[in-house]
């Protein structure tokens, strides 16, 4: 698996248009649009170009949601190696020809140390996952009330 921020690969790649061109077919639907004569009608082609931006807040937010889910796989990753590096240097400590009872209170240790690093990883892992949901989910706030002022000032200008 490469370890670049190429994998994996992103699905919404190549979905955004750039700017002053249109996604395929959507000519035909805006002259269709355009061609109704409804009244109040909002305009069509600022309902494409905001439809247009809606699509691109999307694709930015699955991008953002997929460099979070490779950020916690990583570190996931980092976690079980440094956990088995610790098992074998455990079981080392474990071998040695010690009385039963420093065995036992070793093992107790070990048994503690090993308890506070798995809270403190799950607890790392959850802090990860929620600042790459809070980022995504951030950006589609900002399209959604970017879209709901368009919309207020579509309708006010198609009254007035």
């Amino acid at each position: 698996m490469p370890s670049d921020k190429s994998w994996p690969p992103n699905p919404w790649q190549g979905m955004s248009w750039p700017t002053g061109t249109s996604m395929p077919g959507m000519e035909e639907f805006q002259k269709m649009l355009g061609e109704l004569k409804l009244p109040g009608a909002p305009d069509a082609e600022a309902l494409m170009r905001a439809h247009q931006r809606n699509i691109e807040a999307l694709s930015a937010a699955n991008r953002i949601a997929l460099e979070g889910a490779q950020a916690v796989a990583r570190r996931h990753m980092e976690i079980m190696q440094q956990t088995m590096a610790e098992l074998t240097e455990t079981l080392k400590a474990l071998a040695g020809g010690d009385a039963p009872q420093d065995k036992a209170a070793k093992q107790a240790e070990l048994l503690k140390a090993a308890y506070e690093r798995a809270v403190a990883n799950t607890r790392e892992m959850g802090e990860l996952i929620q600042k790459a949901n809070g980022e995504a989910i951030g950006a589609l706030n900002t399209r959604v009330a970017e879209a709901l002022d368009e919309l207020r000032d579509l309708v006010r200008k198609a009254k007035g």
